[in-house]
């Protein structure tokens, strides 16, 4: 019998023992990746990364000697490779991680779950996963940390101390009367990109499902709020729904919207309990279908698998408006896929495009 090649070469950087063995483990249970080395710290890791050419590499951000977010800079800018930070559920963890991907780093995964026996087969088959369809895309993905790169070194005018959004005019609130936008792996700065570019003027309100755990959808929020001419918060049970706002859904709790009078609010909660991800992406898109029928606008982003495009088949039968992002600009192309191959998209669009094109809706 021919012996399978390992074709995929993953660092794995941690300074605890455990979890260096625990990804090893994981990793090379499937017979197409292979660890090819080990490090204990960030000077190890950059070391090496430019003796083993790995395809891709774990990264733990906490360690002594050097962290993960120094290393991470310093193989960014020496030997560009794709990044997997290996994050801690903490609010400093979750401010880390932000952090990285604005360092170049492609994803992550949380770390203290993999002490969970319970959720180990769940975590494993999501990392194997990640590590196989970044690989498959490393090229593209390190071509598009490069042009991020580029456009980040033009020298910004003194005066602006964030970004601006775009001039766009007077916008109305026409037939759409919500945005709900749904995203996965790659989400932060696609989200960056977008919600920043939204006018503070803009004339209703936002909801955004981000597969995260919880302290990281408030860090991701409150990261955003400072870059944005909108308000951007973490939702709460129960808030109304208005204008010139954007509510991110917690962790931990599926994000809904209910109509009372002329007005809507939020609604958390966990039903269904036995969904994939919570929040999840096709929960938010049905209770807006719902609740706002054909004036409202759907928006989906990279991401793996293919939450969300139930939710959004619910949306166009009520007439409601959908973008998608385009597979060039995303990290995973398995969220906008499943929308585009469903026929579901009435605009596919780059990163660069989408908020104009949400724009373009209230004119």
């Amino acid at each position: 019998m021919a012996i399978q090649q390992r074709n995929i070469n993953v660092l794995v950087v941690d300074d605890s023992a455990f979890m260096r063995k625990a990804i090893s483990m994981m990793l090379e249970s499937d017979p197409n990746i292979k660890v090819c080395g080990l490090a204990r710290d960030g000077s190890e890791a950059i070391r090496m990364v430019a003796e083993l050419k790995p395809d891709l590499v774990t990264m733990d951000i906490e360690m002594p000697r050097m962290d993960g977010l120094t290393a991470l800079s310093n193989i960014m800018k020496e030997n560009p490779t794709p990044v997997i930070m290996v994050s801690s559920l903490t609010t400093e963890g979750a401010k880390a991680t932000l952090e990285a991907f604005d360092k170049g780093a492609i994803d992550f995964i949380p770390k203290q779950l993999s002490y969970v026996s319970l959720d180990i087969v769940k975590i494993k088959e999501n990392l194997i996963d990640k590590v196989k369809y970044i690989h498959s895309r490393r090229r593209t993905l390190m071509a598009q940390y490069a042009l991020r790169k580029r456009k980040s070194e033009v020298p910004a005018k003194p005066s602006v101390a964030r970004p601006v959004a775009p001039d766009v005019g007077r916008l109305i609130r026409r037939e759409i009367n919500v945005v709900a936008i749904g995203v996965s792996t790659g989400g932060p700065p696609a989200l960056q990109a977008i919600i920043p570019g939204i006018p503070k003027n803009f004339p209703s309100g936002v909801l955004v499902v981000q597969h995260m755990p919880p302290m990281f959808t408030k860090s991701l929020a409150n990261r955003l709020d400072g870059l944005s001419e909108v308000k951007v918060k973490e939702a709460e049970h129960g808030e109304p729904i208005v204008a010139g706002c954007v509510y991110i859904a917690p962790g931990d709790k599926h994000l809904k919207v209910r109509k009372w009078g002329g007005n809507a609010d939020v609604k958390l909660d966990d039903e269904p309990s036995n969904s994939l991800h919570k929040p999840s992406v096709d929960v938010l898109m049905t209770s807006v279908a719902e609740t706002y029928g054909g004036a409202s606008l759907g928006v989906i982003l990279t991401g793996m698998g293919s939450d969300g495009a139930n939710g959004i088949s619910h949306m166009k039968q009520k007439g409601a408006k959908v973008i998608a992002q385009d597979e060039q600009t995303s990290v995973v192309y398995g969220m906008p896929r499943a929308i585009v191959e469903r026929g579901l998209a009435d605009k596919v669009s780059s990163l660069d495009n989408i908020a104009r094109d949400i724009c373009s809706y209230f004119r």
